[in-house]
């Protein structure tokens, strides 16, 4: 199971949220692609971009930043979410160096551009659904649908995409813990790999996903924990590592 440090992006800067509230901010750095390299040398095999920004205005807002990041770590392979509405952006992205675009408003909202993405851009396509008690949310955590995250996980398999990233919004930025049971029922529901999100706080958050990772967890981003230093990167990519070699 793969770890991967989460950079999310507000006006320039990288910041962390407490359940998508964009008024409840905390700032970590102002330089992105210095936050980056810290990753890369505590041995990041890959990194989560969000634009925050671009998922409020439908659009990339801090993609000088993104690019920056492709372009310091070229190697590196980089998955992006946020604003992301349309091929062109996709399109854009790809030809910077990010090797992953994450739709997710859009996704649910015109599933058809899943379908087309995966098409056009093979391989290089995710789908973030954000839920709360199973049902997908959307326009950043604004909207609350009544679509069930299992059934649209399923659909957005039936087009190719490469994972779901699943965030339970209830636990994102609250450090309190990942809910590793629907995390893992998604998984199984699947053939998909899925990625985890939301709610790592420490290590044992990290040995409780990695024992249930063979029915199909793939990876696990982590964001405040490893800013705030209730997780140690290193030693919780390591923990996973070490999960794998034993299975």
């Amino acid at each position: 199971m793969l770890l991967i440090p989460a950079i999310d992006l507000k006006d320039g800067r990288c910041v962390r949220l407490r359940q998508g509230r964009m008024d409840d901010e905390t700032v970590f750095s102002d330089d992105p692609v210095d936050m980056a390299g810290r990753w890369v040398r505590a041995g990041a095999r890959r990194l989560h971009l969000v634009d925050l920004n671009g998922a409020f205005a439908g659009e990339p807002v801090n993609g000088d930043a993104i690019r920056g990041i492709a372009a310091a770590y070229p190697d590196l392979p980089i998955q992006v979410g946020g604003g992301i509405r349309d091929e062109a952006t996709i399109a854009a992205y790809l030809d910077a160096g990010v090797s992953f675009c994450i739709i997710g408003t859009q996704a649910v909202k015109e599933p058809e551009l899943v379908g087309r993405a995966c098409k056009s851009f093979p391989g290089h396509i995710m789908v973030g659904l954000d839920a709360k008690d199973g049902q997908v949310a959307i326009k950043g955590w604004a909207e609350i649908t009544p679509y069930r995250v299992d059934e649209l996980a399923k659909r957005f398999e039936g087009y190719g995409v490469s994972a779901i990233v699943y965030t339970d919004i209830g636990r994102d930025g609250m450090l309190s813990g990942p809910n590793v049971e629907a995390t893992a029922a998604l998984a199984s529901a699947i053939a998909t790999p899925v990625i985890a999100s939301g709610g790592i706080t420490g290590i044992d958050d990290i040995r409780a996903l990695a024992e249930v990772a063979d029915c199909g967890i793939s990876g696990a981003i982590t964001g405040r924990a490893i800013y705030e230093g209730t997780l140690d990167f290193a030693a919780g990519q390591q923990l996973a590592d070490s999960r794998l070699q034993a299975g």
